[in-house]
């Protein structure tokens, strides 16, 4: 039994992700399979398809990219229990997201609402967990001023919208001009990238910012440093080497259920809502790859599986 996925035989471009025909996964003790409805398209994954290995991971071709989902019970694994065959749930792992089936243990998936439709589903648990780590981090709580470079992004969509969630006063986002107006309807002050950065985030907040969150590259990173009165509650999600540079300290959290079943409350709630960028059919994963490379655009990539 053959399943369609997009899949990689060589690391690099995306031109090395291609369409395939693989055996169907089964599932193991512990473990269940999903038919996956949606996929969520991350920069982990531009990681993995370029040839860097999660730690504790050591890809084999050909390579499956994909670490959150969402799509139907369809088998349980031997002590399986609290789960069913045909329950609807959403899900994370490291690998394996872009395909038709894939398999992962049970206590990494949480009953997905009847109301969340597939396509949020599936990009749902990345972004929000990383943004509920990195928030958590950052002890963001009631009366903060937050910045957030990278705020219109699929993560500082997130990020906003949960910060407001936990009581943050203010939050301030970079973006470019186009996704200012987005960037109100989530709750937050826009700021434009580029010159005079630093400036335009001091004329909203004169004594600087309680904490900040970068999701947007080096410059918005040493912007924050600039303008947030305790370094200890500033934290990167992508630019490392400059938060070594700059003697930030090194942070890092892990992915649970408890948390996204936390997150699937919040947007139950309605408090969290997350926006769709783009989506793409799964023959189409390059694609939805280079779409997320340009750094632009608002909300979330997904891939539609079925």
């Amino acid at each position: 039994m053959t399943m369609r996925a997009a899949a990689l035989t060589e690391f690099g471009g995306p031109e090395v992700l291609r369409p395939m025909d693989l055996p169907v996964p089964v599932a193991g003790p512990g473990q269940v399979r999903i038919a996956v409805r949606a996929a969520g398209v991350l920069p982990f994954d531009l990681g993995v398809r370029g040839g860097w290995s999660p730690p504790g991971v050591t890809p084999r071709f050909p390579v499956v990219p994909g670490n959150e989902f969402a799509g139907t019970i369809d088998q349980l694994g031997e002590g399986v229990t609290g789960r069913a065959v045909g329950e609807d749930v959403l899900g994370f792992g490291l690998l394996g997201g872009y395909a038709e089936y894939v398999v992962v243990p049970a206590d990494q998936v949480v009953a997905k609402p009847a109301e969340m439709p597939w396509e949020i589903a599936g990009g749902f648990s990345g972004n929000g967990q990383g943004a509920h780590l990195a928030l958590g981090e950052l002890r963001v709580g009631p009366g903060d001023t937050l910045l957030i470079g990278g705020a219109a992004g699929g993560l500082g969509t997130f990020a906003v919208q949960l910060a407001r969630a936990w009581g943050a006063t203010t939050v301030i986002g970079t973006a470019s001009p186009a996704n200012h107006d987005y960037l109100r309807e989530l709750g937050a002050v826009p700021v434009a990238y580029g010159e005079g950065l630093v400036e335009r985030i001091r004329e909203l907040a004169p004594g600087g910012v309680d904490a900040a969150l970068d999701a947007a590259g080096p410059e918005g990173l040493r912007a924050a440093v600039e303008v947030t009165r305790d370094r200890d509650r500033v934290i990167t999600m992508v630019a490392t080497e400059e938060a070594a540079r700059l003697g930030l300290r090194d942070w890092g959290g892990t992915r649970t259920a408890a948390r996204l079943a936390e997150l699937v409350e919040l947007y139950r709630r309605g408090a969290v809502r997350p926006r769709l960028r783009a989506t793409y059919p799964l023959d189409r994963a390059a694609d939805a790859h280079r779409d997320l490379a340009t750094g632009h655009g608002r909300g979330k990539i997904v891939l539609t599986v079925r």
